[in-house]
């Protein structure tokens, strides 16, 4: 009895059904593919979210603290320019309470001058690589830009810290009164510079050892301190930081929707 030859009809019956599983198998494939692609676009864009909300966060405090600093550099700026027109000007053995509280805010005050940002979530972005997770270049670019003024703003302050201690602290050591400090920060309501401008009480103050004033050289110095290093760095890095802070505030509020606190 001779075999039964294969027919046309059943190749193509056989060829039909490979097919149909081949584009079975591949549909499963590709919409794995898809599907994977889309958690990961999906996860991606949920991390960039929450990056975004933590980075607003952080930003929006450093430009309150920043701000606040501003205004306290301002006041030292004008407390050191009290004394450049006292030395000029003024008996070394005059005393006013205008005189104390200036020349403790030229020559004592500092931490409302210094700018520490918080950077947790910036180290974040650039340690981890995270900052790819925000797609806008433009963001990007002043994540960059942020980091940089950062640093300036660091190495601005480091400076000052260095003229600070070669230069103002001698002259508060040589010439504060203190017997007007010990009372200010021991006495009841004295215990804060802040509360004792604010009051109607007084301390007596006078500046000590006025025999070795040079006033030439403690205008030159103070002229310094205020024009190469308070002022300066409030005019160059501080004023860059503000300008790169708001328009990231405004670029995250516009990508990823945040509510505006102000």
């Amino acid at each position: 009895m001779a075999a039964p030859t294969e027919t046309n009809s059943t190749r193509s019956s056989g060829w039909k059904k490979y097919l149909f599983e081949f584009v079975l198998v591949f549909s499963a494939v590709f919409l794995g593919f898809l599907a994977d692609n889309f958690r990961d676009q999906y996860s991606e864009r949920q991390k960039a979210g929450e990056l975004a909300r933590s980075f607003y966060e952080e930003l929006i405090n450093d430009s309150i603290a920043i701000a606040a600093k501003v205004q306290g550099r301002i006041k030292k700026e004008h407390a050191v320019e009290y004394m450049v027109k006292f030395l000029k000007d003024s008996s070394l053995t005059s005393a006013s309470k205008s005189l104390s509280l200036n020349f403790l805010w030229a020559t004592t005050v500092r931490t409302p001058v210094i700018f520490t940002p918080r950077t947790v979530v910036l180290e974040q972005l650039r340690s981890s690589g995270a900052v790819q997770y925000f797609k806008s270049k433009e963001l990007q670019k002043l994540v960059g830009d942020l980091l940089v003024s950062i640093e300036y703003i660091q190495e601005r302050q480091a400076l000052e810290a260095l003229v600070y201690h070669e230069y103002m602290e001698p002259i508060m050591i040589r010439h504060m009164d203190y017997d007007f400090q010990n009372q200010l920060f021991t006495d009841g309501i004295f215990n804060k510079l802040d509360a004792y401008e604010q009051s109607s009480a007084y301390i007596p103050f006078h500046l000590s050892q006025i025999e070795k004033i040079n006033r030439t050289e403690l205008i030159n110095l103070f002229w310094y301190y205020h024009t190469n290093n308070l002022k300066s760095t409030r005019l160059i890095p501080f004023d860059a930081y503000i300008r790169i802070n708001a328009e990231l505030l405004k670029l995250l509020r516009n990508e990823f929707h945040l509510a505006n606190p102000h």
